[in-house]
């Protein structure tokens, strides 16, 4: 405290908690496989030999991707051992997706593998959300989902198995359910824009065949979605009734009645809607089993409001725990939260309504204090997606005339 010996009139300069701010929902981590033995279709460096291209991606490296030209520089282009995660993080782009991290991995059918390659996409805190496109074993989905719920800042996106059997068990597999996730059937089909080699031409003039078509998983796609409701919307609305962009038609034709079998455990599914593929479901995996966490916008928007609350409160440790702190707690909290509401994020004409910050001798009694913590509840009305839109229509007697 400053001491004063002359009298007159001192201005000081008081120092408020900083606000917190929402963190980023829609960086998206992606896994796949590149065949390094293959011609490799890459640019050629600037101001160098034509013959000198750009390095072959190293093995279980993460890179930053902001476009797709930066993809083809670093990875290749579409083409036979590139194919399926060229044509993911292009759908990514193409459907919203602007920053993801892209790593190679040798192999998408071995779990120990992908959690080697896992440990790097742990060490990237943006990341949001997590996808191997392609990749359909259960250990090997599981070991994703896994991932996901053990860091609590992220969300899974698998795709379902390639199948006509329209059945739970079989999209599914035998995967674990998990609110951490959501899966998504059936593969689209997009322009097959794989580069095919002509005989006596340099790579360089490699073209894809004209009129191609090729069935895609759709994860990647669904991440770019994902990102697209976020940025236009927020993480609290449910990545659904979104055309995917890019989508020609559907390896399968899911059917009303089919869904009607799916929705319930959490396979959510691409459907055709008058020329339109749309996505048909918004429940993460286990569905109706994951209980109030069935919905993805629902778990998406706790993991926001969990990573936004932990990176914008670091300014608490070590605080004297007293009065004061709570009280700054709830300042901080309380005008977090209001923001949440304002956009719609939260059920409730008023903020009482919405959500409520509880920090005082009730979470802090003596025995807490001595431990060294301080305790925060929070509660908040999550907005649930209306998923079942019901018109009741009857008929009744107008008023008679005359």
């Amino acid at each position: 405290m400053p001491v004063y010996l002359t009298p007159g009139v001192y201005v000081e300069e008081v120092r408020s908690s900083p606000p917190i701010v929402g963190v980023g929902t829609s960086t998206a981590g992606f896994m796949g496989v590149v065949d390094t033995a293959a011609p490799f279709q890459m640019p050629v460096k600037p101001g160098t030999n034509p013959e000198e291209r750009f390095p072959n991606p190293e093995l279980n490296v993460a890179t930053l991707i902001t476009n797709f030209e930066q993809f083809k520089a670093k990875f290749g282009d579409i083409q036979q051992g590139n194919q399926i995660l060229a044509h993911a993080v292009y759908g990514f782009f193409l459907n919203g997706g602007t920053r993801c991290w892209v790593m190679r991995v040798d192999d998408l059918t071995d779990a120990a593998g992908i959690t080697t390659a896992l440990k790097q996409f742990e060490k990237i805190d943006e990341i949001a959300i997590v996808s191997a496109p392609g990749a359909l074993t259960a250990d090997v989905q599981t070991t994703i989902i896994n991932h996901c719920e053990i860091l609590q800042d992220r969300f899974a996106i698998i795709d379902g198995q390639i199948t006509t059997d329209i059945t739970v068990d079989s999209i599914k597999g035998t995967v674990s359910d998990s609110d951490y996730a959501a899966l998504y059937f059936p593969r689209i089909q997009v322009v097959d824009q794989t580069l095919i080699p002509a005989a006596g031409l340099p790579i360089e003039k490699w073209k894809p065949a004209p009129g191609a078509r090729l069935f895609i998983p759709v994860s990647a796609y669904m991440a770019g979605i994902y990102a697209r409701v976020d940025q236009t919307r927020g993480v609290h609305k449910a990545p659904a009734n979104e055309v995917v962009r890019g989508a020609l038609a559907l390896e399968y034709s899911v059917t009303k009645g089919e869904q009607d079998g799916l929705n319930p455990d959490g396979i959510n599914v691409i459907r055709g809607f008058s020329g339109n593929l749309k996505v048909w479901g918004a429940r993460t995996l286990g569905g109706d089993k994951n209980g109030e966490f069935k919905y993805i916008n629902v778990r998406r928007l706790f993991n926001f409001l969990r990573e936004s609350i932990d990176e914008g409160t670091q300014f608490v440790v070590f605080e004297p725990n007293a009065k004061p702190l709570w009280q700054k707690i709830i300042r901080t909290l309380t005008a977090f939260l209001t923001n949440v509401w304002r956009d719609g994020a939260l059920f409730g004409d008023t903020q009482e309504q919405a959500f409520y910050v509880k920090c005082d001798e009730t979470t802090n009694p003596p025995e807490v204090r001595d431990l060294g913590q301080v305790v925060t509840e929070i509660g908040v009305a999550v907005v649930k997606p209306a998923e079942f839109v019901i018109f009741r229509i009857s008929q009744f007697t107008g008023p008679s005339s005359g």
